[in-house]
């Protein structure tokens, strides 16, 4: 039998940020989507330099795959957060849960890749 993760302790702060200013007015699932994907297309400061954390079946990326970063990913927005990538001389969209920025990154993009880290980690859904 498969081991489940244990949720994360609860962070008031990100909680309440989570609350408060993603999905503040959020009736549905669509609006909590579209709350997610306006929070960050203002918080994520592109092209950033990411490492791929974890592996997803949609995904050709494989842990410790260098990356970076150019854009947020309106493709699938009512599912999950992607963003867009180079891949060799293309452009990917990938999801957001599968990469942690590289160093240099700015805190405000950090906050909210940990933020949208956190959500799925706790559970939540749209």
């Amino acid at each position: 039998m498969a081991q489940r993760k244990a949720k994360p302790r609860k962070d008031k702060a990100r909680e309440e940020r989570i609350m408060w200013e993603i999905v503040p007015d959020a009736h549905d699932s669509e609006e909590r989507a579209m709350g997610w994907w306006s929070y960050l297309e203002d918080c994520l400061k592109f092209p950033f330099p990411a490492r791929c954390i974890a592996k997803q079946a949609s995904s050709p990326l494989k842990i410790g795959d260098e990356v970076q970063v150019i854009g947020l990913s309106s493709e699938g927005c009512e599912h999950d957060m992607l963003v867009t990538i180079r891949w060799g001389k293309d452009e990917l969209a990938v999801p957001l849960a599968q990469l942690k920025p590289g160093k240099g990154v700015d805190a405000e993009t950090c906050q909210a890749v940990e933020d949208w880290h956190y959500w799925l980690k706790q559970g939540y859904e749209f």
